[in-house]
């Protein structure tokens, strides 16, 4: 384990990417929303995946320098073609649209196809907060999740993020997978040398495993509540939703045919649509009520559930964001923790585009 400073780490990648033929512009979006995850403690969806990307890229999947465009628009929603873009980078602008659609007609909602993985869905909803805005974000993701009572792969992980403005109090910031964990995570798992807690993933026969290698050997992994006797129909839905709203909407590839993040694996033959789909949207808080009314209500909401009796002395209520929030202020202060799988990772991905990573560890 070995700590280095956001802005070493965040200058690393920034090259990366810009070795890849990314602008400078794109260079900077990509990785300031990738060490976003890492800032927030979602280790699985930071840089540990940059070398994912690296790959998407040499296979001629992810275009470094994407003509992004709206294809189809009324004033208060658009379609947006990502010209198999960065997700990291697609996102971004779909998000700004929704913005601008929000500012002058109260709301804006955007669904993209054409795309590939966006990083962490926080990131996106998030940046509605500084237009007084409640933000959306989702996405559809590589089929790795049987549905209940299924053992075939038909959905991703497929993430729900809603971040919502407040006055005083830190803003309220949803950001969750529709399985009981993201796929990120059993990596970090095998890389600890740890089992999968159950209920996580099921083996090629439908049965539960705490095999962190269940995926690579036909496995799946199973939607929020892990089993039926857990509302396991409910991760379910929540996915389908997603992918319906993020790939049916926009005419990206859904369900099954959604490209896997890894490059290693090939695409389907029998596509239903382009790349990867995002679903964004932003909401103009004063479309509803005064803006300031609104967020001293949500103040006051937050403190009342801060508040609450709880059920053991040495526990504490939590708002959505609060972990992420303190997490990133740990880690702006003492620096990003990377594992010395990861650090090899980010040695050679430095090595194969020219970039020594160990100078960045020096600083």
């Amino acid at each position: 384990m070995h700590n280095i400073s956001y802005s070493n780490l965040q200058s690393f990648t920034k090259q990366v990417f810009l070795n890849m033929g990314c602008s400078n512009e794109h260079a900077q979006t990509a990785s300031e929303v990738l060490l976003s995850a890492d800032l927030r403690g979602v280790d699985s969806h930071g840089v540990a995946r940059l070398k994912g990307y690296i790959r998407l890229w040499q296979s001629e999947r992810v275009n470094p320098k994407p003509n992004i465009k709206i294809v189809h628009e009324t004033p208060s929603t658009a379609v947006i073609d990502g010209d198999a873009g960065l997700g990291l980078v697609v996102a971004p602008f779909a998000m700004q649209v929704a913005m601008e659609k929000a500012e002058k007609v109260g709301t804006g909602w955007v669904s993209v196809k054409n795309s590939n993985h966006y990083g962490i869905a926080g990131y996106h909803s998030m940046l509605a907060l500084e237009k007084d805005m409640i933000g959306w974000s989702m996405t559809n993701a590589s089929p790795l999740v049987s549905p209940t009572f299924s053992k075939d792969r038909l959905l991703g992980t497929n993430p729900i993020s809603i971040a919502i403005p407040t006055k005083e109090q830190p803003p309220f910031v949803a950001d969750f997978a529709t399985t009981t964990a993201a796929n990120g995570k059993l990596e970090v798992l095998k890389r600890k040398g740890q089992n999968a807690p159950f209920g996580w993933v099921q083996d090629a026969d439908g049965k539960p495993t705490q095999n962190v290698d269940a995926l690579k050997e036909g496995g799946s992994m199973l939607p929020l509540g892990g089993d039926r006797e857990h509302a396991s129909h409910k991760g379910y839905i929540l996915g389908s939703i997603v992918d319906i709203f993020s790939a049916v909407l926009s005419g990206a590839n859904y369900g099954p045919w959604a490209p896997p993040f890894v490059s290693f694996l090939p695409l389907r033959e029998d596509p239903v649509g382009e790349g990867l789909g995002h679903f964004l949207g932003a909401m103009r808080v004063d479309a509803f009520r005064p803006a300031d009314d609104f967020k001293n209500h949500m103040d006051n909401w937050i403190e009342t559930f801060r508040n609450s009796k709880t059920t053991h002395e040495s526990d504490k209520v939590l708002i959505p964001g609060d972990p992420e929030r303190e997490m990133t202020s740990e880690r702006m202060t003492n620096g990003i923790p990377l594992l010395d799988a990861v650090i090899e990772d980010l040695t050679a991905v430095g090595e194969e585009l020219n970039i020594a990573f160990k100078e960045y560890l020096k600083k």
